[in-house]
């Protein structure tokens, strides 16, 4: 057969059996890889980013618990809005409890920042649903071991009432204030909506 002939076309055509393994292959390659990255997605190592996810998905809460234990929404005045200084106005709530009383975060969240300084002095903000940002400042200190990026949920201590900040001599209390898209937005309201669960530890009923 000269070099130029054609190669018969039963020769240049792969056989079914061969193109059955060729999609065999790639059916387990592609399992393979589904498997891994589902593996991923749920170790310990992609939390934080499944978590985020699953906050960016969830919708801003309509009601939640004071985070200082043993105070009650009845007992908060609505402070929200009023004039601070010359140039700003209160953008929270302030909580008063005796100095050293856990604060807790009000929802599944992540920290997303652990710092001293500003008006706020000893502070932690919460990534929570909707990717509204939780703040809580004037603390005495933090839970030790508290770090930026943990996940925390629902009742974790995330510090201690104090008097940090520019809130220094005044009684102990935390400032507690909550971001949404727009800015701050009265949180009252979300502290006088909750009712427990029937049922429900101490802690969740504060």
């Amino acid at each position: 057969m000269r070099p130029d002939t054609p190669m018969p076309s039963s020769a240049a055509t792969p056989s079914p059996a061969r193109r059955l393994r060729r999609w065999l292959v790639r059916l387990l390659l592609l399992a393979t890889c589904v498997v891994a990255v589902g593996a991923l997605w749920n170790s310990r190592w992609a939390e934080v980013p499944r978590t985020m996810w699953t906050l960016a998905r969830m919708p801003p809460p309509t009601a939640l618990p004071v985070p200082v234990d043993g105070v009650t929404a009845r007992r908060i005045a609505d402070t929200f809005g009023a004039p601070r200084g010359r140039d700003r106005t209160h953008a929270g709530i302030d909580i008063f409890a005796k100095r050293g009383t856990p604060v807790r975060s009000v929802g599944d969240g992540i920290v997303a920042d652990v710092r001293e300084g500003g008006l706020g002095g000893r502070q932690v903000w919460v990534l929570g649903p909707a990717r509204e940002r939780y703040y809580y400042a004037h603390l005495e200190g933090w839970r030790d071991g508290l770090v930026r990026g943990e996940v925390v949920a629902a009742g974790t201590v995330l510090g201690y009432v104090g008097d940090s900040g520019n809130a220094k001599g005044t009684p102990p209390h935390l400032h507690w204030g909550i971001y949404g898209s727009e800015g701050a937005y009265d949180p009252l309201p979300l502290l006088r909506a909750w009712t427990p669960a029937p049922g429900a530890t101490p802690a969740a009923r504060r």
